[in-house]
């Protein structure tokens, strides 16, 4: 069942890629380095995100493997976790209209929270943003490399 997660979660990237159409904004720029950026992020991650992904972004416990509901736990998003393997503006996607939608099944069940209509552009761009910034430098150097290619 994971794999084929991740075979989902995939396609939706690649669908991503190739142009699905929403408001997000036509380049993701995640700005970890603005210290007014990641403030915002920071407070915005402590109030809507921490709760599941942790205080220190280290996830969930076993967030590779189906709970008993069938759902992928909150994986973490520091460096031990794959946050860092998309590109931002696949992480905004994800983050504003869901997983289901990322990769194109409606029905697709998950614990994360659809964020449209609750948060900003500006405020999730700046959570990732925060989020961004904690990762160590070569990881950090790695993602800027996803956005490159675009």
């Amino acid at each position: 069942m994971t794999l084929g997660l991740g075979a989902a979660v995939l396609a939706g990237a690649a669908a991503l890629a190739f142009g699905w159409g929403t408001s997000a904004p036509a380049q993701t720029v995640l700005m970890p380095s603005d210290p007014d950026v990641v403030a915002l992020g920071q407070a915005v991650y402590v109030e809507n995100c921490a709760s599941c992904h942790g205080a220190n972004l280290d996830g969930q416990p076993n967030w590779r493997s189906p709970g008993p509901d069938g759902r992928l736990p909150a994986p973490p998003h520091d460096e031990t976790g794959h946050t860092w393997h998309h590109d931002g503006d696949t992480l905004f996607q994800l983050t504003k209209y869901g997983t289901g939608a990322l990769i194109g099944d409606p029905d697709y069940q998950s614990n994360m929270p659809i964020y449209e209509g609750v948060l900003t552009d500006e405020e999730i761009i700046a959570v990732l943003s925060y989020i961004k910034s904690t990762w160590p430098q070569d990881i950090r150097d790695h993602h800027d490399a996803l956005a490159n290619r675009q």
